[in-house]
């Protein structure tokens, strides 16, 4: 599968993939879709890709005018690979990218305000909803209009017992189910 930039000022600029099975990059028919959803709130923003994979959520903020993308992952060649399509796409400038556990660096004390926190870790593991959980007890990272976007298989779906979070909406495009979250 071939990744890429669809919209914005790195449209058509390829990604490269992260070796390995390890990751599972997302079809430009769901990033797509993700991006109509938010629209012009997409402009001047700052994300957090939780578990950044080869960096194409981020990467795609930026190119449609996100100010700012953090992005993390555990692995070394995800880290790699996320630091060399920055580089491809003259984004570097504007990301930072953290080698570590995401789930500690969502414990950590915020350093910063984000509007949007994306969640995309691997399947079947509950990954997810432990994430969402830390996120719900360490609200000083999301910003008063702040939203976060998980991303995972229809299959894993389960409602989670949220006290600052809300669900929004779930759209569901083949086998990725993308579920909103906002402010209680």
């Amino acid at each position: 599968m071939t990744l890429r930039v669809i919209a914005g000022s790195a449209k058509g600029k390829k990604l490269l993939s992260v070796p390995g099975d390890a990751t599972r990059p997302v079809m430009d028919r769901v990033k797509e879709a993700l991006f109509n959803i938010l629209q012009g709130d997409v402009q001047d923003s700052r994300w957090w890709d939780t578990f950044g994979g080869t960096g194409a959520i981020g990467i795609e903020a930026l190119s449609r005018g996100a100010a700012f993308v953090r992005f993390s992952d555990l692995g070394r060649e995800p880290v790699e690979t996320i630091l060399k399509n920055l580089a491809n796409c003259r984004f570097t400038n504007m990301a930072e990218v953290r080698k570590g556990d995401a789930f500690s660096m969502l414990s950590a004390q915020a350093d910063r305000q984000f509007e949007y926190i994306y969640i995309a870790p691997p399947q079947y593991k509950g990954m997810w909803s432990q994430a969402l959980k830390i996120v719900d007890e360490h609200m000083s990272w999301l910003t008063e209009d702040g939203t976060v976007i998980v991303q995972i298989d229809p299959s894993e779906y389960e409602e989670i017992d949220l006290h600052n979070l809300v669900e929004g909406e779930q759209r569901k495009y083949g086998k990725t189910l993308l579920v909103f979250y906002d402010r209680a």
